[in-house]
This record gives C-alpha cells, sequence and structure tokens, in this order.
C-alpha cells in the first residue's frame, strides 16, 4: 500500500512538472516560419517565372505570325520586331530588356521564319533567400513557321 502510495506521488509530480509548456507554440512558430516563408515566397517567384515565360513564348508565336502572312511587301524584320515588342507591353513585361532576333523574314513561299525572344528574368525575392540563383535568370523562347 505504501509503495503504491509513493508511486502515485511520483507520477503527480512528474505530471506537473511536463503540464507547465507556456511558450512552446512561439517556440515552435520560431523553427517552422523562415521555412513557411520561404516556401511561401519560392511557390510566388516560381509562378511569376512560368508566366513570364508563357508571356515570352506567346510573343515568338505572334511575331511570327505577322511575319509568314502573304503580303506584298512582305513584313520587314523591323514589322516582326514591332509586334513582339507590343504584345511584350501589353502583358507588363519590360520589352527593353526583350532581345528579339527575327532569321528569314521577308523570305519566298516555303523558307522558315524563326523568331527568337530572350528576357532576363528578375528575382523579387527569391535570390535574398536561396544562393546560387543566377540573377537575371535567362528565359528563351522560340518559334519557327514556313513563309506562305
Amino acid at each position: 500500500m505504501f509503495r503504491e502510495l509513493v508511486r502515485l506521488q511520483h507520477m503527480k509530480r512528474k505530471y506537473v512538472i511536463w503540464r507547465d509548456n507556456r511558450g512552446a507554440a512561439a517556440i515552435e512558430m520560431a523553427l517552422v516560419l523562415p521555412i513557411l516563408v520561404v516556401l511561401v515566397l519560392g511557390i510566388m517567384e516560381f509562378g511569376l517565372l512560368m508566366f513570364s515565360q508563357q508571356v515570352i513564348v506567346n510573343a515568338s508565336r505572334e511575331g511570327a505570325r505577322q511575319g509568314i502572312v502573304m503580303a506584298t511587301p512582305r513584313p520587314t524584320e523591323g514589322d516582326v520586331q514591332n509586334v513582339v515588342a507590343n504584345y511584350l507591353t501589353t502583358s507588363t513585361l519590360d520589352n527593353g530588356l526583350a532581345v528579339v532576333t527575327v532569321e528569314g523574314a521577308g523570305g519566298t513561299t516555303g523558307t522558315n521564319l524563326t523568331v527568337s525572344v530572350n528576357y532576363p528574368y528578375q528575382f523579387i525575392a527569391l535570390n535574398n533567400f536561396v544562393p546560387g540563383l543566377p540573377d537575371p535568370f535567362p528565359l528563351t523562347a522560340s518559334t519557327t513557321m514556313v513563309l506562305e
């Protein structure tokens, strides 16, 4: 009986010691918050990067479509570059940073026209948290179509 009473008191004391867990949530939050912030910023940056990539892909397609139409006179390299620049401007990208290369503009029917767009993507916040990311990150898109 006495042994049972001592064991109960000992268990009670353990319970009292472990019961006081004030500040545990603050410590857990301090440990998890940096990882959570980097994860959320990474998701946002990746979304913006994919948006920018899709915009330059569409810009190169629009330029190629403009360049292959059968018209008299045929669209020149400058005409195609203007179409690409206008598309980039309307889609919130800085067209001054984009390098547009047009090969085969003004050629004969049946030849290829290639429009390439290179755009340097600037990370907003992720490069401060992840070392080794290329800044600016080069995005490229190329479209080849046959002249009509």
